[in-house]
C-alpha cells in the first residue's frame, strides 16, 4: 500500500534507517532520492539520482514513480525511523477519512535526551511556507496526481514541495494525528543547540530567489481558493476629525521598570516640525515602571500616563486604551517599552510619510541590537519582499510586516486591536491592507532591542507552537472574508 521516499544522505546511518521500513509489510518500495554517488547501492532500494527534491520537476518525477495507494515523504535529511506499528496505524486512519496529507507528532533524540514533540493543527490560514508538519508526511497517490496535472505553475526550483502541498490542500483535508509515530536523530549546531528554523530567513537577502519562488506559490494558491486580491486599493476618506496633536507615540508597558526611562527619553528627544505627544498605557505595572512613568508624565507635558480600569488588557488592548483616548492624535506611531527610535529624526520620517500619500498605516525597518546596543544578525531588517501589487496577498505567508507601524488614528479607531499580547499588529495590518494601501520605509528608523526580558527571547516550544496557531486562525479568518469580497464582486 506504501511507498516511501527518503532523501539521500552520505551518512553511515542511512542504510540501517530505510531498513526499518522496507521490513514492513506495508511497505511496496523505498526511493531514496537525492544526488547519490554511482557506486551506491542498497539491495532491494530503487535510487533516484538527482538534485534535491525540493524542484517541481523531480517531485513530478517521483510521483510518476509511485504505484501505491500511499506515499510516505521523509523530509530532513536525518535518521528518521517509525516507531512500532506506526506505518499500520496511519494507513489506518488514511483509510477511514478522505485526506490528502497526514502527519504526526514525533519523538526527537539529541545529546542523549528524548523530547516529544507535539504539533499544532493545519487550517486553512496555515498557508506559511514554515508550517511544522514534523519529520514526514503521508500524501493520498491520487491526491499526488491531481496536483501534478495542474501545471500552468508548477515550475519552482526550490518552492515545489510547498506548492504541491497547498495544491493538494485545495482539494484534500489536511489531518493532523495527535499521536507519536516516528523517531528523529536531530542535529545540533557546534554549541549543542538545537537547531531551527531562522525567524527571519524570509527578509535574508541571500533567500530573495526562494522566497520569490514562494510567494509565487502562494499567490497562486490565493487565486486558487478565490482569496487573492488585485491592487486596487480604497481611497482613504478626508480627516475632519479634530485632533489635541499630529502625532502620538504609544507605548504599552508592563512591569519595565530597566527599559521604560529609555523608551520614552528616545520619544521625548525626537525633533520634529509637528506637535506630538506620547501615551504610555501602563497596564498595572508592579515592578516601579509606574512610579517612574508617573514621575517623567509630571516633568514633561508631552507625557502622558494612562492606567487602565480594566485588569483584563493584553498589548492590544492597551493599543485601545490609546487610539480612543482624547489625547491621540491624527496619527498613532508604535514605539516598545524596550526598544528606541534609530535617530532623532524618526517620528519626523514616519510622519512625512504617512501625512503626505494615501496610506492608512505605514511601516518602517528596523535594526536588531542586543541589550548593549550592538547591532546582532541579521541586522537591519526591513522587509522588502513587500509590493504595493502583491504586498497583501504575501503578507499571508509570512510572519509579520515590520516596524515601527504607525497609523491613520480615525482609521484604527474603527478597525481596532485584538485583545491579545502576540500577533495583535499582525492581524490590524491584514485587516487594513484588505482595503487599503500599507506604505514602507527601507531606512532603519527603530532599535529592535533581544535581551534577557524581551517577550520573543528563548521561547520555549510550546509557546511558538500556540503563537503559530494563533497566527493560523488570523490567517484563517482574513482569507474568509476576502473570499467574501471577492464572490461578492462576481455576483
Amino acid at each position: 500500500m506504501l511507498t516511501v521516499v527518503y532523501p539521500y544522505s552520505e551518512q553511515p546511518w542511512l542504510e540501517k534507517t530505510v531498513r526499518h521500513y522496507t521490513a514492513s509489510p506495508q511497505v511496496k518500495k523505498l526511493l531514496v532520492v537525492g544526488n547519490a554517488d554511482r557506486s551506491f547501492r542498497i539491495d532491494g532500494v530503487e535510487i533516484f539520482k538527482t538534485p534535491a527534491m525540493s524542484s517541481s520537476y523531480v517531485l513530478a518525477e517521483v510521483i510518476d514513480r509511485v504505484s501505491t495507494e500511499y506515499v510516505l515523504l521523509v523530509c530532513p535529511v536525518a535518521p528518521v525511523v517509525p516507531c512500532t506499528g506506526s506505518l499500520d496505524r496511519l494507513l489506518y486512519i488514511a483509510s477511514a477519512a478522505d485526506v490528502g496529507i497526514i502527519y504526526a507528532d514525533y519523538r526527537a533524540y539529541a545529546n542523549g535526551r528524548a523530547e516529544d514533540r507535539h504539533l499544532i493543527p493545519y487550517q486553512a490560514g496555515s498557508i506559511r511556507d514554515d508550517f511544522d508538519f514534523g519529520p514526514v508526511l503521508l500524501f493520498s497517490t491520487e491526491a499526488l496526481r491531481q496536483a501534478k496535472g495542474r501545471t500552468q505553475d508548477n515550475e519552482f526550483r526550490r518552492a515545489g514541495l510547498y506548492d504541491l502541498r497547498l495544491k493538494v490542500a485545495t482539494r484534500y483535508a489536511v489531518k493532523h494525528v495527535p499521536e507519536v509515530l516516528f523517531e528523529v536523530e536531530e542535529e545540533l549546531k557546534e554549541d549543542g543547540t538545537e537547531k531551527r528554523e531562522r525567524h527571519f530567513d524570509y527578509v535574508d537577502p541571500v533567500n530573495i530567489a526562494v522566497q520569490k519562488e514562494m510567494e509565487s506559490a502562494a499567490t497562486n494558491h490565493l487565486k486558487r481558493i478565490g482569496a487573492y486580491l488585485p491592487p486596487i486599493y480604497k481611497e482613504l476618506d478626508e480627516l475632519k476629525t479634530s485632533f489635541p496633536v499630529e502625532l502620538s507615540v504609544v507605548i504599552p508597558v508592563l512591569n519595565r521598570r530597566t527599559t521604560i526611562s529609555d523608551a520614552i527619553k528616545s520619544a521625548l528627544s525626537q525633533k520634529t516640525d509637528f506637535s506630538f505627544n506620547i501615551i504610555i498605557v501602563d497596564n498595572h505595572s508592579t515592578d516601579g515602571t509606574t512610579d517612574i512613568v508617573a514621575d517623567m508624565a509630571a516633568r514633561h507635558a508631552a507625557v502622558h500616563h494612562l492606567v487602565p480600569e480594566s485588569f483584563s488588557l493584553q498589548i492590544g488592548g492597551c493599543w485601545n486604551e490609546a487610539i480612543h483616548s482624547k489625547l491621540c492624535g491624527r496619527y498613532a506611531v508604535q514605539l516598545d517599552s524596550d526598544d528606541l527610535y534609530a535617530d532623532l529624526d524618526s517620528l519626523r520620517k514616519m510622519y512625512s510619510f504617512i501625512s503626505s500619500d494615501d496610506y492608512a498605516m505605514v511601516i518602517g525597518s528596523y535594526t536588531l541590537v542586543d541589550e548593549n546596543m550592538a547591532i546582532i544578525p541579521p541586522g537591519v531588517i526591513d522587509h522588502r519582499e513587500w509590493t504595493d501589487e502583491n504586498g497583501r496577498n504575501n503578507a499571508l505567508r509570512i510572519n509579520g510586516l515590520g516596524a515601527p507601524r504607525a497609523f491613520r488614528t480615525d482609521l484604527i479607531r474603527k478597525i481596532g486591536f485584538l485583545n491579545v499580547s502576540y500577533g495583535e499588529d499582525y492581524a490590524a495590518a491584514l485587516r487594513i491592507s484588505r482595503e487599503y494601501r500599507i506604505g514602507r520605509i527601507y531606512e532603519s528608523v527603530y532599535l529592535c532591542k533581544r535581551w534577557q526580558g524581551n517577550t520573543d527571547a528563548s521561547l520555549p516550544r510550546e509557546r511558538i507552537n500556540r503563537n503559530n496557531l494563533f497566527k493560523d486562525w488570523v490567517r484563517t479568518l482574513e482569507i474568509a472574508e476576502r473570499q467574501k469580497i471577492n464572490q461578492a464582486n462576481d455576483r
